[in-house]
């Protein structure tokens, strides 16, 4: 069975027609813009997302020239909007999972913080979606509905109100154990629950759609990056993956029950089929890919390509270190109002030197995560499968293997996200038995071995820290 797998991120939509063997038949891609606002803020334009998801998927379609039998969804998880549910009309702007801006919200709740976390899994921060659906309810409207992006898309599709249980475990919202709505938690946020979509499995058809066509079945649903750790096989528990996009995000599977960090780490649902649930443990690095197109506003890059060509010139970054806080820090320190910053610029600072810093401290806060990582599974991280644009950086990649003294195992596919939601939509369609059935095995494109000594990596890690500690307090 050909699917239709559809990946609706923050920079692109990209669609793939994927074929029974997991190979590609066709694929499209459809540009997106955020627009910063004051006070940290970041918006998307909704119906720009709802046009892009037509124009990538119908573009694919047509590339491949084979019918369909299905169709997969993956979201951007904790972008969030208000909309009305009889004519599926945006109320509001789509308020990015980097907007900053309910960070008074979490201030109001912070006595709650160990409760929420005890019952979610997660911090107390502004980038998750409850937050955001709060500020949005203080401050522009009070009317429709509140969700993440994709019950919107879902609705739209196939008039389903629905979110899959991997994306409801990033609203701050979900008891993690149950995987329902906590009561508590929706009170503290002042949520109804009965206003909330129903939570599904990852792999169950939830309704048909004819916006690609004739009338199919959307049986696949997924957060982004739980889509991209499926696609990865990341089935057993210590199994970890990163991707490199607009933001890092490293994943590492726990398997069958939740696990709380003690370590700054997020918990959540990996994904859920039949009545199994996966479990993982979550980091973030806001900034890597926006790190790279800020260089390049700024005049410091003229194309990606330009880091490793100039940066990756330089044996190392005289002195300088860059901490990627452009949108404050998430996992494991999070501080939402951090902010980036240069440390250690003298007379003799290159622009190679500046951007060697920024490779470097992309890297540094990968490895950070890592060893959160570590101290909550009381193992070190074997290897990392990574994926994402900047796995094209041979610099990036090599520093990274270095900090971690772990081998990287580069994905063959620059679209996890797309290639796990249509394994999931298989197995939701019943084309595929079970998750090793339904996942294509994969050969690493490359594989990056460390360079350098533990003791080396260690204190490279030491002096990022320092400079982070003095940047943020």
């Amino acid at each position: 069975m050909n699917i239709l797998a559809i990946d609706q991120g923050t920079s692109a939509t990209k669609a793939l027609v994927v074929g029974p063997d997991g190979g590609v038949l066709g694929e499209a891609e459809a540009p997106l813009h955020s627009t910063p606002v004051g006070d940290g803020g970041v918006e998307q334009d909704p119906e720009a997302l709802w046009t892009s998801v037509l124009t990538a998927g119908r573009a694919a379609l047509a590339q491949a020239g084979v019918a369909i039998g299905g169709v997969g969804v993956a979201n951007q998880g904790e972008t969030v909007l208000a909309w009305d549910r009889r004519s599926g009309r945006p109320l509001t702007a789509a308020i990015s999972w980097q907007d900053r801006r309910a960070t008074a919200v979490r201030e109001r709740l912070r006595e709650h913080a160990a409760a929420l976390q005890a019952c979610t899994g997660l911090p107390l921060d502004p980038y998750f979606a409850a937050p955001k659906m709060r500020w949005l309810r203080e401050q522009v409207t009070t009317a429709g509905v509140c969700t993440a992006t994709d019950s919107w898309l879902l609705h739209r599709l196939t008039g389903a109100y629905v979110t899959d249980a991997a994306t409801a475990s990033r609203t701050l919202l979900l008891d993690l154990d149950r995987v329902g709505w906590s009561p508590s938690a929706c009170a503290l946020f002042g949520m109804e629950i009965e206003s909330l979509p129903a939570i599904v499995g990852c792999a169950e058809p939830i309704g048909e759609t004819a916006a690609f066509g004739r009338a199919v079945p959307v049986s696949g649903l997924a957060v982004d990056q739980q889509a991209a750790l499926f696609a990865e096989r990341c089935f057993a528990g210590g199994e970890a993956k990163c991707t490199y996009g607009t933001g890092a995000f490293l994943l590492a599977t726990v398997g069958p029950r939740a696990r709380r960090s003690s370590a700054g780490l997020a918990a959540c649902v990996a994904w859920r089929v039949g009545d199994a649930t996966t479990y993982c443990l979550d980091g973030q690095v806001y900034t890597v890919g926006a790190a790279v197109r800020w260089l390049q506003q700024i005049g410091l890059l003229r194309t990606a390509a330009d880091l490793d060509a100039i940066g990756g010139g330089f044996a190392d970054s005289n002195g300088v270190v860059f901490v990627p806080a452009l949108a404050g820090l998430a996992a494991p320190f999070w501080r939402p109002s951090a902010r980036g910053s240069f440390v250690g610029l003298s007379l003799a600072t290159q622009r190679g030197h500046l951007l060697r810093a920024v490779i470097d401290g992309i890297a540094a806060q990968v490895a950070c995560l890592a060893g959160a990582v570590a101290a909550d599974l009381q193992q070190p991280l074997r290897r990392l499968r990574v994926d994402g644009g900047l796995t094209r950086s041979r610099v990036l990649m090599q520093a990274q293997a270095d900090l971690l003294q772990a081998p990287l195992d580069v994905y063959p596919s620059p679209n996890a996200t797309a290639l796990g939601v249509a394994a999931f939509a298989r197995l939701g369609s019943g084309a595929a038995r079970n998750p090793a059935d339904a996942v294509a095995t994969w050969s690493p494109a490359a594989t990056y071995e460390p360079r350098i000594s533990a003791d080396e990596a260690e204190e490279r890690l030491r002096v990022w820290r320092r400079a982070l500690e003095a940047t943020t307090g």
